[in-house]
């Protein structure tokens, strides 16, 4: 079972660091270079959402590491 979660969590770990470094790297810089008012929106649209994606691991990495920490018992 451990193996099996470790797995998991190394998977998500290089599909998150694989997004990041694309949309970083590859995909928004390729629309701000465009320059068209549709790739600028799809670039904030994006960027909006690697950042939703970003806050939300981190939330529940620090929710998973103190799991008493929002009042329950």
């Amino acid at each position: 079972m451990f193996a099996i979660k470790l797995t998991l969590i190394l998977l998500g770990a290089l599909l998150y660091l694989l997004g990041t470094l694309g949309w970083l790297f590859w995909a928004g810089p390729e629309l701000l270079n465009t320059g068209t008012t549709e790739a600028l929106i799809y670039a904030f649209t994006g960027t909006c959402t690697w950042l939703l994606i970003t806050f939300g691991l981190a939330i529940n990495i620090i929710k998973k590491a103190r799991p008493m920490a929002d009042g329950g018992r």
